[in-house]
């Protein structure tokens, strides 16, 4: 996948890419191809996995050998191409970030599809409560669904278990638990917080409510180290 490099500490060994597909991923020293300079902006193809971008290396340096090879040959019709590459590492900087939803249904969906496994990155208030929103929504949808088919075949009648209301219960919030989990632990990221503190989430009632409190709190309005301030949050 190409993307773009959104920040890379050269002392510490840690970075951020912005890929083609709108996702942001981490990368360290040792997903490096080639031990080369990675400055903000630099063109970079790369394998994405679980969040992470892995055998990452510069498009440009890639392109260093062939072009020098050129210039050699004939110095006055190569020296435009530099300027050519130089033009379509910007444009696709560009065109990749605007793919960061910015609507309440937007980061449903995306929420449920693109970061179904993402547990890496940040995840703004709007991010967090628009899943939350849609998901309840959802939820009464196939809990209305399951009343209304346990009704239509009888399942009510005699004390008898809804049947197709608990198994459509029980399997929306088994698809849901994984991209729900990673919600929360991205939104603990936002605030500069690990994302281990999800598992409060396992205490009854009170573990509930601080969950609540951290997803009230605003984004920190400075990059940190799981990734620079979500789109659009103003600063």
């Amino acid at each position: 996948m190409r993307g773009e490099v959104l920040h890379y500490d050269e002392d510490q060994g840690f970075g951020f890419i912005t890929g083609a597909d709108g996702n942001r991923y981490t990368f360290t020293r040792e997903n490096l191809r080639r031990q080369t300079a990675m400055p903000k902006g630099t063109a970079v193809e790369f394998q994405a996995g679980g969040g992470q971008a892995r055998d990452v290396f510069s498009i440009a340096a890639q392109a260093a050998s062939p072009a020098d090879a050129a210039t050699s040959a004939a110095p006055a019709q190569a020296s435009p191409a530099p300027a050519a590459g130089a033009a379509q590492a910007q444009h696709f900087g560009r065109a990749a970030e605007p793919a960061e939803p910015t609507d309440l249904w937007g980061y449903f969906w995306r929420g449920v599809t693109r970061n179904y496994f993402n547990f890496a990155g940040r995840a703004r208030r709007k991010e967090y409560w628009g899943y939350c929103l849609f998901w309840t929504i959802a939820l009464l949808v196939i809990m209305g669904i399951g009343v209304f088919t346990d009704a239509e075949i009888g399942n009510f009648d005699n004390a008898q278990v809804p049947a197709m209301t608990v198994g459509l219960f029980g399997m929306f919030l088994l698809a849901t638990f994984l991209p729900s989990l990673g919600m929360i632990v991205r939104r603990l990221h936002d605030l500069g917080l690990t994302g281990w503190l999800c598992l409060l989430i396992l205490i009854p009632t009170f573990g509930s409510l601080i969950i609540l409190v951290f997803a009230l709190i605003p984004t920190q309005g400075r990059e940190n180290q799981w990734g620079p301030v979500p789109a659009g949050v103003r600063i």
